[in-house]
């Protein structure tokens, strides 16, 4: 508890270092404060939205949910960030930024309006999914249109700072926003209508952003004229894009080492996520304070997890110049195999709580490393291909590993033989991993 009390301060300490220096180049950078009001007004709904959702789709007592409606509530939040991020950035190089950000968040909005009627009147199935995947693929169109308007606001030289503090402070804002839908969801109440009003609220996020986005001048968020890659078609930039970052990838060991380690925590990753929904959803009844049952105990899971962000974030660094890069992505697998054999497939509430805390620090580790092979082992040129094929080829590995797992898990996630293989999965990451990046470039 004093090791955790200790790396809680850590991130507190990190948390206020990135506040100040957000507010100095805020001060420094006329025009950041708007680009920021809007980020953090997206982003609060996002997390307001995505918690409102996850409540009346897992957790609202009047709808059952199953593995399925597991897998396609998870599909819905995340696809949409792989299928739709490769072409926002495609189509961001192409529109005025400044009115993607004023519609985009109006647009969202209205759909935000539209799902909670939906969740409202008790619907469930397609309806509300096809809603909700319009919402989110939306919101990732806001999130690209607002890191590309970046540079047009900010110095060169101060971008990669702006960037870090954006990112923990965006994170942060969104937690406050899953934490506002728990508030209103505990006042008006968990039934059908509760949900749908708890879902409503995430739209004032959406009218702000969209709101204070109008301020700017035309075309002040660029883009500059014509396709950065040549090509008219916006089908054939991104297909053409994605292929680059696969060769980019590929041409450097080390990052085609680290993006198969990745991989394979995301496929463990999404079988832990699904049983762990279960257990607290259906197996851990008892009102034990250690995890209790419900949204709570699942709230406990992603904080030991979240705990397990910063953990790494400490660890990282000193790993990696310890043993280097790719010893430290070795080390960070062997220890989740083992936590993952050992901690997972007692399926009692401890040892989960604990799996969690440490598979989100193993698995940290490797992002980490990942993103730094990434940012040091590819030229400009294709860096950012190579993060867009990341992020379209893990989200969907995650939700696949979701749907796989849902055709075998018992209703109550009591499958010690799904703990195991997520084990196995982890083992053939990290012979994976031993094998490609000994390969010569």
């Amino acid at each position: 508890m004093a090791r955790v009390g200790r790396v809680a301060r850590v991130g507190r300490v990190a948390r206020v270092g990135r506040v100040a220096a957000l507010r100095a180049a805020v001060a420094d950078h006329p025009g950041l404060g708007r680009l920021v009001a809007v980020r953090f007004g997206a982003q609060w709904g996002d997390g307001l939205f995505q918690a409102a959702l996850g409540g009346a789709v897992l957790f609202n007592p009047e709808r059952q949910a199953d593995p399925a409606a597991i897998v396609a509530g998870l599909a819905v939040l995340l696809l949409p960030y792989s299928v739709v991020g490769p072409f926002a950035g495609a189509l961001l190089d192409r529109w005025d930024r400044r009115r993607v950000l004023l519609w985009a968040n109006l647009v969202r909005a209205a759909g935000i309006g539209a799902v909670a009627v939906v969740v409202a009147l008790g619907v469930s199935g397609p309806g509300l999914f096809v809603g909700a995947l319009a919402v989110t693929g939306v919101s990732r169109f806001v999130l690209a249109g607002l890191s590309a308007a970046l540079p047009h606001v900010v110095r060169t030289q101060a971008i990669v700072g702006v960037n870090a503090a954006l990112a923990t402070s965006g994170a942060v804002v969104a937690v406050l926003g899953a934490a506002t839908a728990l508030g209103v969801r505990a006042a008006v109440g968990a039934g059908d209508l509760g949900s749908g009003v708890t879902v409503a609220v995430a739209a004032v996020g959406s009218v702000g952003a969209g709101l204070v986005a109008a301020g700017y001048a035309r075309q002040a968020l660029g883009p500059g004229v014509g396709p950065a890659d040549g090509t008219g078609s916006t089908v054939g930039a991104v297909a053409a894009g994605l292929g680059r970052g696969a060769r980019a990838a590929w041409r450097a060991p080390g990052v085609a080492a680290a993006l198969l380690a990745l991989g394979a925590h995301r496929v463990a990753f999404g079988i832990n996520t699904l049983l762990a929904l279960l257990l607290v959803r259906y197996a851990f009844t008892g009102s034990s304070p250690l995890l209790p049952s419900g949204i709570a105990g699942f709230g406990q899971v992603v904080a030991a997890g979240a705990v397990g962000l910063l953990l790494a974030a400490v660890l990282t660094p000193l790993l990696v110049r310890r043993w280097g890069q790719r010893r430290a992505v070795t080390g960070a697998l062997a220890v989740a195999v083992v936590a993952q054999l050992v901690l997972v497939p007692t399926l009692a509430q401890g040892p989960v709580l604990l799996a969690a805390l440490v598979l989100g620090t193993a698995g940290q580790v490797v992002k980490l490393s990942a993103d730094a092979a990434m940012q040091t082992q590819v030229d400009d040129a294709h860096r950012g291909q190579v993060f867009a094929l990341q992020d379209a080829l893990f989200n969907v590995a995650y939700v696949a590993a979701v749907a796989g797992a849902a055709t075998v898990v018992p209703a109550d996630g009591r499958s010690v033989g799904l703990a195991v293989a997520g084990g196995g999965v982890y083992a053939l990451g990290l012979l994976g991993h031993l094998v490609v990046s000994h390969r010569r470039p």
